[in-house]
């Protein structure tokens, strides 16, 4: 099964609402760069995101948080890729405490999963399983 994996501090830019709360779309747009690696690895080629079958946001995230997210392909049809996503916070920020603590957390946090299919076209399919 291949898979991949990134870590990225979310910043203040990244907030989207008050509180410092991070959108839940920018989930996704981790879940789009996995996807384009996985297919780079599969097929030679970063394909094209079909679509989403499903998508849960379990837990918030905010500025200064720690996002550990993972991909991986579960089924390959000809031109299909189905994929399974999950994001897990593993630093969290502690605004209670001061403006710069945070912790590292014992266990990750899911804060989202999803599931979505995409394709890589036979034409531009380099790499053959």
């Amino acid at each position: 099964m291949e898979y991949a994996t990134i870590r990225l501090r979310m910043s203040a830019k990244d907030a989207h609402y008050g509180g410092s709360l991070v959108d839940g779309a920018h989930m996704l747009h981790l879940f789009g760069d996995l996807a384009t690696e996985l297919l780079i690895r599969h097929d030679g080629d970063e394909g094209l995101f079909a679509g989403y079958e499903d998508i849960r946001f379990l837990a918030p995230v905010y500025a200064g948080d720690y996002i550990e997210a993972e991909g991986r392909i579960v089924k390959t049809g000809k031109t299909s890729r189905k994929m399974e996503f999950e994001a897990r916070k593993v630093i969290t920020t502690r605004p209670d405490i001061s403006d710069s603590a945070a912790d590292l957390l014992d266990e990750p946090l899911v804060v989202c999963t999803a599931v979505g299919t995409c394709v890589t076209p036979l034409k531009h399919q380099r790499k053959k399983a």
